[in-house]
């Protein structure tokens, strides 16, 4: 049944990240757990006794918000900033994983994947016995808006065009091409870092979000001509880079790799969900594919290593 097929993977023991909701500011215990095959990826609120505690990582129940991705199940309960970690799931190839918190929201760690990433290959992923399959993606589809425009049309793999532009002169404008396959999301991406300007910073604290945010610590932040943050960019591109680490950790929530360009201008976690929630609604536009070796190798978590991880300060 398997053979010349690429089997699905969970993580071979549970993982465990404590630190601070960024938007929140309430410590968060977050534990990635093995699961079976045709899991998926779902979050349990550990914190809460009564109800339906379980959230899965779909699509179709994200709440849409400018600043974060958030889940909310069909009783309320809801988990948000859950993009970085998802990233670092697609991009390492995992599968299926039970996700236990113990609050509302992720914590934001660095404010990149890389903290993620680093647990998830050193604890190691292992096989788990059904078929990876994939949505591959067969007529163009975007939505627009009057701040910008995302794209899914056909690819031979998962390809990815962002561009951004922004009036403060220490960012400006930005624009990458990536092949996320052979682990390039480990490689190029996944310690990019969320930025934001000094005025957002200091606009949101005074209405109560950002209460976990420190610069230099979990975001960069940019004022004018001046990166604020101690220890600068990790990358001179870091926050196109972060663009599409985003991206990809919306485009998780399809519940199965994508196979397909994306191209984002100015695009954000709403419009990515957007662009799903149409992809999905358009007739024709995808299709359901069992992936062999040779498909599966041009995924974002295929032929990852610890060694390929960037080192950061």
């Amino acid at each position: 049944m398997f053979w010349g097929q690429t089997l699905q993977t969970t993580v071979k023991a549970p993982i465990t990240f404590d630190g601070i909701g960024l938007h929140s500011g309430h410590p968060a215990r977050v534990t990635i757990c093995p699961a079976s095959a045709e899991h998926g990826i779902w979050f349990k609120r550990v914190d809460i006794s009564l109800g339906d505690t379980l959230v899965p990582a779909r699509w179709d129940i994200v709440e849409q918000s400018p600043l974060c991705t958030k889940l909310v199940n069909r009783a309320g309960v809801s988990v948000s900033t859950v993009e970085h970690l998802m990233a670092a799931l697609a991009g390492c190839g995992v599968h299926n994983a039970l996700i236990e918190i113990d609050g509302p929201e992720v914590p934001i760690l660095d404010g990149s994947s890389h903290p993620f990433v680093q647990g998830i290959l050193a604890r190691g992923v292992r096989e788990v016995l059904a078929p990876v399959r994939a949505i591959e993606v067969l007529e163009p589809v975007t939505v627009e808006t009057q701040h910008g425009w995302a794209r899914l049309s056909p690819a031979q793999g998962l390809t990815m065009d962002f561009h951004i532009d922004f009036t403060d002169a220490a960012i400006g404008k930005q624009d990458r091409t990536l092949d996320l396959a052979n682990g390039a999301f480990v490689r190029e991406l996944c310690d990019s870092r969320t930025f934001c300007r000094q005025a957002d910073v200091d606009h949101m604290q005074s209405n109560g979000l950002a209460l976990g945010g420190k610069p230099g610590e979990n975001a960069v932040v940019f004022d004018g001509d001046q990166v604020t943050s101690p220890g600068g960019l990790r990358h001179a591109d870091e926050p196109v880079r972060h663009k599409m680490l985003d991206a990809l950790g919306d485009l998780a929530l399809a519940g199965a790799p994508i196979i397909g360009h994306y191209e984002g201008c100015r695009a954000g976690h709403a419009m990515t969900n957007s662009l799903l929630r149409k992809l999905f609604a358009t007739p024709g536009a995808f299709r359901m594919v069992v992936c062999d070796d040779t498909v599966a190798a041009k995924l974002p978590g295929a032929g990852v290593h610890r060694d390929e991880i960037p080192a950061v300060a």
